[in-house]
């Protein structure tokens, strides 16, 4: 399997990208609402903490992974209706939209708090903006509110590519699966 992508599938790196970033979005986004029942103490500290520091990691992988995609070129849409198409691009740019606002509204969060944020307590961060406990619960729900539209955005996601792969029977799924190898197209379709 190649590193970049190629007109049949998407490169192993892309593919890498994908699935690290959609465990580690679904293990952080789990681990968040777990934690808020905490009754406080050192442990919940630690796990805020270490809450703070895998949203900041998947910030920091959404930009390498638009770096990287943007250094080649995406395989050819699967034929689909172009409304399909158009819905497929836009939910895209929207989950990116979302992964990229919901650490950032933890870390303003974090900031109107006045609270250090720490990556993994090797170094520290500034505060994207003064500390104000006046609008700190204005901001947690704006964070936990992109998360639970992210999901929602997710289902459709997910639902869709089954969709592809049940019913359509096509490559939709099969060219971002670590390991999937795309159906060959009949004879005389070349796709």
């Amino acid at each position: 399997m190649s590193l970049r992508s190629n007109h049949r599938q998407w490169g192993s790196v892309i593919k890498c990208f994908h699935w690290i970033m959609a465990l580690g979005i679904l293990g952080n986004g789990v681990w968040g609402l777990l934690m808020v029942g905490m009754s406080p103490s050192i442990s919940k500290i630690n796990v805020f903490a270490l809450h703070k520091s895998i949203g900041l990691t998947l910030l920091a992988l959404l930009l390498l992974r638009l770096a990287w995609r943007l250094s080649e070129r995406a395989p050819p849409d699967e034929p689909m209706p172009r409304w399909q198409r158009r819905v497929a691009h836009a939910t895209h740019a929207f989950l990116y939209v979302l992964i990229a606002a919901i650490p950032l509204s933890g870390w303003w969060f974090n900031s109107v708090t006045g609270k250090p944020l720490q990556w993994f307590k090797l170094f520290n961060l500034p505060a994207l903006t003064a500390k104000n406990e006046g609008i700190s619960h204005v901001v947690r729900d704006v964070h936990e509110y992109l998360f639970f539209l992210l999901l929602l955005v997710l289902v459709s996601h997910v639902g869709a590519a089954l969709k592809h792969h049940v019913f359509d029977r096509d490559n939709v799924l099969r060219r971002m699966l670590p390991f999937g190898r795309p159906r060959t197209p009949p004879e005389g379709d070349h796709r």
